[in-house]
């Protein structure tokens, strides 16, 4: 959703020198396109792939002179030195400019690279190591989401299941347990094995998803980072900044819809508060009402993008 993207943040009408982040730099796509759309700005991309931050520097090597690629994770962003550097002054949570940033991307999930690279072992196919963690390069020989299968209680395993919202969270985080006291989970056979075990049948593509999904939360932490992420934005944004996200499950969707529509409310005091407490003025305004969606054509030139949700705001004056 490029198009959408830079539509949303229009960094054509920044002011010369504006400063925009994309906070999951990736391959350096969107940032390439938000350096294209405009001359006159800047953009610091962060990831906390080691990866990603290689591939995006060669990416964006031609707009070397208004492009930094950093590593670091978005959750605090506003501490990452380059970030530092650009925004001019400190504040809470890390830092806050005297004039702001621009605006703000946050590409959630699981990049292509990610997932087609079996070195990372964040998918599900056949033979493929129980990796999932974010921050590790390809070249890392860690296996975070094993250790959490072998190493998790079994009511810590049902909580992770049931975030996820699988339905037989109690089931299979019995079933784990069980197994890996003779068999420890090396490889996504064996937790599709203990799918299979608990549903009585080879689990579907879908219920696969859902679980490898949960563990993978889990393993990066990913939706308090997405909580504490936003909230850095908030503080990073100057006057009229926008924040646009792009979640890819109801899980990301829910918590970004929900900050957004804090942000946007007058008062957010208790109900049994009589007299507002509160700021008692919105902090910004919502700009999408229904997150907006890939268009068919996307979706069949990159089936991948079929659940992507775009949502964006914009911070008061």
């Amino acid at each position: 959703m490029v198009d959408e993207v830079v539509a949303a943040l229009r960094p054509e009408q920044a002011p010369e020198g504006s400063v925009f982040i994309d906070a999951t730099v990736g391959g350096g796509g969107h940032s390439a396109h938000l350096l294209d759309a405009a001359d006159g700005v800047r953009v610091i991309g962060i990831d906390q792939d080691p990866d990603a931050v290689s591939a995006a520097k060669e990416r964006l090597g031609c707009h070397s002179e208004r492009a930094t690629v950093a590593r670091g994770n978005f959750r605090r962003m506003g501490s990452v030195p380059e970030v530092r550097q650009a925004a001019g002054r400190g504040g809470r949570g890390g830092v806050v400019s005297r004039q702001g940033v621009q605006g703000i991307l946050m590409d959630l999930g699981v990049s292509s690279y990610q997932m087609d690279n079996s070195d990372r072992g964040f998918s599900f196919r056949a033979g493929t190591r129980l990796g999932m963690g974010m921050g590790m390069g390809g070249g890392a020989g860690g296996e975070p989401a094993a250790d959490l299968l072998n190493n998790s209680s079994e009511k810590e395993l049902g909580r992770v299941f049931r975030q996820g919202e699988e339905r037989r969270w109690r089931a299979l985080a019995r079933v784990v347990v069980m197994r890996r006291c003779t068999r420890p989970f090396k490889t996504s056979d064996d937790l599709t094995a203990a799918m299979a075990r608990v549903f009585g049948r080879t689990p579907s593509v879908k219920e696969q998803a859902r679980v490898f999904q949960a563990v993978r939360i889990a393993v990066n932490d990913e939706l308090a980072a997405l909580a504490e992420g936003l909230d850095e934005a908030l503080d990073l944004l100057a006057a009229r900044g926008r924040l646009v996200v792009l979640s890819y499950h109801s899980l990301e969707d829910r918590i970004v819809k929900r900050r957004f529509r804090e942000w946007s409310a007058s008062c957010v005091c208790p109900p049994n508060v009589l007299v507002c407490q509160c700021r008692g003025r919105p902090l910004g305004r919502t700009l999408t009402r229904k997150p907006l969606r890939p268009s068919a054509r996307e979706v069949s030139a990159n089936r991948r993008a079929r659940s992507a949700r775009l949502r964006a705001w914009e911070k008061a004056v």
